[in-house]
């Protein structure tokens, strides 16, 4: 049926196969949070990075439903698929990942994932 070099080759493929999913589960166990390096003004863009305050700003952009909110002088930009069903008020503490963009000449972080936000709301 399957020739030596047919079941060595069907062997390997399923071999890279095992192990592209296993690191795919470990590194979606470990989270984003080991990767990230906290937000600075000298963060290049594309960089993962990590950022933690307390809200200064939120602002609703009413023609797309995202949100950006002010931290730390800094803007983060969540678009409407993490921002949905989000509460977010002034003075309420967050830690956001996401990566670094420059947007009309201003840093920003632009969060992709609803598990890269954390909120803690204060009363």
């Amino acid at each position: 049926m399957f020739m030596r070099q047919e079941r060595i080759a069907l062997l390997l493929l399923v071999g890279v196969a095992v192990v592209v999913i296993t690191a795919n589960s470990a590194l979606t166990l470990i989270g984003k949070e080991p990767f990230a390096r906290p937000f600075s003004g000298d963060s290049p863009d594309g960089e993962l990075v990590v950022i933690e305050g307390t809200v200064s700003r939120v602002n609703l952009i009413e023609n797309g439903g995202h949100l950006t909110l002010l931290v730390a002088n800094t803007t983060i930009f969540v678009p409407a698929p993490v921002a949905q069903g989000r509460v977010i008020h002034r003075n309420d503490t967050v830690r956001a990942f996401g990566i670094v963009e420059t947007y009309r000449g201003n840093k920003e972080i632009v969060v992709s994932n609803t598990d890269d936000l954390r909120i803690t709301t204060h009363p």
